[in-house]
């Protein structure tokens, strides 16, 4: 009888070490906006935040984070840390595709960001037919509760550039093997297309990553991930992303619709995935 509790226990504990989840998100928060008004990012920062820490995000990428919102999500989200830096000079200024991290759960191994663009990705600049200068944040985590390390990428592509979309896409494909190509990566950001453009194909397509959607086995998905603060709903349109490889098993998919008295805490909801590794 010992033997055999000795040996469930070994069972369980093998599982502990070789099956960790992990909870990953994107999330366009919305940027600090004048003409948004009734959805201004003060009254909507706790209620970011809050849903932030009440899904229990592992790691996460957001989009038009900029230097202010930075700082208060960093007060309102002590459990984590975040890299990255503003597209508009490599330090504070403009939108930031920063990762936040739990401190206690990873490590950043290295990080760095670079600029979306056929000329220079070390400086700030705009691509191709880009209307903004636009960028990807990376970071090659370790988790520490297995001491494996991956790669995540995060990014915003531009809005109106469809050449720049179709580009950034190649692009992100091409850093992640220069970066880190022996390591999983994962994806994140918020792409300005659908499942049903180029860009998306070329990222959902390529060997090495799939979307998180395709792979899972259950999905939540009530309306497209733009609301627009509810102006924009839709019954089915995901611009927001979360692209993996292996050895990542995705567990479930969802698009949060969380509100607050009628309200909207961004013009996007986050994408969750739950998976293991």
């Amino acid at each position: 009888m010992k033997k055999i509790i000795s040996l469930t226990l070994l069972f369980w504990c093998a599982l502990s070490v070789f099956a960790q989840s992990i909870h990953v998100a994107t999330y366009n928060i919305r940027q600090r906006n004048q003409v948004d008004s009734g959805n201004m990012w003060i009254d909507r920062k706790e209620k970011v935040c809050n849903l932030i820490k009440y899904h229990d995000f592992d790691i996460f990428g957001v989009q038009e984070a900029f230097k202010d919102q930075m700082d208060d999500m960093q007060k309102l989200l002590p459990k984590y840390a975040s890299i990255g830096v503003g597209r508009d000079d490599g330090k504070d200024k403009g939108e930031h595709s920063a990762i936040w991290y739990k401190k206690e759960r990873f490590k950043v191994i290295k990080s760095g960001t670079f600029w979306l663009s056929p000329t220079d990705t070390e400086k700030p600049n705009k691509g191709w037919d880009a209307a903004l200068p636009r960028i990807c944040t990376w970071g090659v985590f370790e988790d520490k509760t297995n001491g494996k390390q991956f790669i995540m990428m995060n990014t915003h592509f531009d809005h109106v550039g469809r050449i720049a979309r179709s580009e950034s896409a190649k692009l992100m494909l091409q850093k992640a093997k220069e970066l880190a190509s022996n390591l999983p990566l994962i994806i994140s950001g918020d792409l300005n297309v659908n499942e049903k453009d180029e860009a998306y194909f070329t990222l959902a397509n390529s060997p090495s990553i799939q979307d998180t959607y395709e792979l899972s086995p259950i999905v939540y998905e009530p309306n497209s991930s733009f609301n627009g603060w509810g102006k924009s709903l839709e019954k089915k349109s995901r611009i927001d992303h979360i692209f993996v490889s292996k050895p990542f098993n995705i567990l479930r998919y969802g698009i949060l619709t969380d509100t607050y008295l009628g309200k909207y805490p961004s013009d996007h909801f986050p994408v969750s995935v739950h998976m293991e590794w």
